[in-house]
């Protein structure tokens, strides 16, 4: 093997493993929160990092072809994707879980209106 092919085995395992690590660190994170919003947002993030890396780490092993570019187009898709879904899920928590306002002291408009005398 010459040098530069080294280089790039281990730069994509340096990606790879940097990867995996960040799943494992997700893995235990997720369990130390206590609520569900926290939760998923540590798993959101953690999953589009880990993702990230080794998708990338994958490209540099296998070089540049036409795997790489769809490899590209799922990260892409993926980075896309998980932030939308995490916000769509914590929107339905915040809809629907009644101890949400004990929990983020979030003060609803239409309490201050029935305060102040308003409709």
């Amino acid at each position: 093997m010459t040098a530069i092919e080294w280089i790039r085995f281990f730069t994509a395992a340096s990606f790879l493993l940097f990867g995996m690590a960040i799943f494992f660190l997700e893995v235990f994170s997720t369990y130390r929160f206590k609520y569900v919003l926290n939760r998923m947002q540590i798993a959101a993030t953690g999953d589009t990092l880990g993702i990230g890396l080794c998708l990338v780490g994958l490209m540099i092993a296998n070089g540049w072809n036409w795997t790489t570019a769809k490899l590209a187009l799922v990260m892409v898709f993926l980075w896309c994707a998980s932030p939308v879904s995490s916000h769509m899920i914590s929107r339905l928590q915040m809809f629907t879980d009644k101890r949400i306002l004990d929990h983020c002291r979030i003060i609803m408009i239409r309490n201050k209106k029935k305060d102040k005398g308003g409709k």
